[in-house]
């Protein structure tokens, strides 16, 4: 600071002498100009780093739409759905019919607790369908309990949902994941969706359905045969849903076997006696007895199979059956039977008919 300057403001501090007039009005003047050049260099640079701000923005906004353009970055739509214009895809594997206030109790009330759902459902928009808009692909819990609501004191209860675009084998894919992480839905549900999904989207290719869903293939392969469970079977449990992998597992393997006709007979019986004991109030055989005495029926009937054999020329076999089961038939055709092939055919015939008559025929 000049010396003049120094002394006008000390004199300007000083209590025991009088102010003074600054000697010159010239060291203000100076001192004024310095301060606003300093104020003007402030301005300049707070509007540079406004342009500099602005321009990052725009730039970040235009990455940002190019990086959802190119697929890089996927648009998340959340919206608030009235369920009723919401339908279930039928590809999932829950059954929404067995859905009950019983059994989706807990989550109705976490809904009212919080004042709605927390997790969306996933659906994907439909078309051509004049009452429903979008499909639900997962969240059938979370679709039925809010309908449920809306029908019960709470009418203004929405559907959350997340919009994805999705085709059917992606959305069997994420279906299903959701899905293994629920205890309430059964091995046979979710067995008998796989089924479906096997010829729907994979053309019946169990490799290329385990290496897409990321299972085992003897997993998937068991899987599928509790699938083909006869519907006769299924309705001598409790409930579709008792009917899990491990225990009905050897339950479908006999049925591949000569003792199917067996098991299906007493299946038809046990579904009697359940419904005499539900009219009775008492409880339903549990799914392990169940399958115990379907296992015990199939081993009485198959623990001697007759031997099916048509002999042919002078006393000698032409034909023998050497196997049956769930997938066919397999014959032997023995050499020197002394037949022409006409009488040979009808030969084969005559080992078809035994077996119909003894309950192992083909099954058409």
């Amino acid at each position: 600071m000049a010396r003049k300057q120094k002394d006008y403001l000390a004199g300007l501090l000083a209590d025991d002498e009088p102010a003074a007039p600054p000697p010159s009005s010239e060291p203000v003047a100076e001192y004024k100009g310095v301060l606003d050049r300093q104020q003007d260099h402030v301005r300049h640079l707070r509007q540079e780093k406004l342009e500099r701000r602005a321009g990052t923005t725009l730039l970040g906004r235009e990455s940002a739409l190019a990086r959802v353009a190119s697929g890089e970055v996927r648009q998340v739509t959340q919206l608030l759905l009235d369920p009723a214009r919401v339908r279930i895809w039928p590809g999932n594997a829950r059954s929404y019919a067995h859905l009950s206030e019983e059994s989706c109790r807990e989550l109705i009330d976490s809904i009212i607790a919080e004042g709605g759902q927390k997790v969306p459902a996933v659906v994907r928009r439909v078309e051509g369908d004049p009452d429903h808009e979008f499909e639900v692909i997962a969240g059938t819990r979370r679709h039925w309990s809010i309908s449920w609501l809306r029908a019960h004191s709470y009418p203004q209860m929405q559907l959350l949902a997340q919009v994805q675009q999705l085709d059917d084998e992606a959305a069997f894919r994420l279906a299903d994941l959701e899905n293994r992480a629920r205890a309430d839905v059964s091995d046979l549900e979710r067995a008998r969706n796989y089924a479906a999904a096997l010829a729907d989207h994979y053309d019946n290719h169990q490799t290329r359905m385990a290496e897409r869903l990321r299972v085992s293939k003897g997993w998937l392969s068991k899987m599928l045969r509790v699938a083909a469970l006869p519907d006769k079977v299924v309705a001598a449990f409790p409930s579709p849903a008792d009917i899990q992998l491990k225990p009905a597992y050897p339950l479908a393997q006999a049925l591949d076997g000569p003792q199917r006709r067996a098991i299906i007979d007493l299946a038809d019986r046990i579904r009697q006696e359940q419904a005499h004991r539900r009219d009775a109030g008492q409880p339903p055989f549990p799914a392990n007895e169940v399958i115990g005495r379907l296992l015990r029926a199939g081993a009485v009937r198959s623990a001697a199979p007759a031997a099916v054999t048509i002999d042919g020329a002078h006393g000698r076999p032409a034909v023998s059956v050497t196997g049956t089961n769930r997938q066919g038939v397999t014959l032997r055709l023995h050499a020197g039977h002394g037949l022409s092939d006409e009488a040979l055919l009808q030969r084969v015939g005559d080992a078809l008919a035994q077996l119909a008559g003894d309950g192992r025929g083909l099954q058409r």
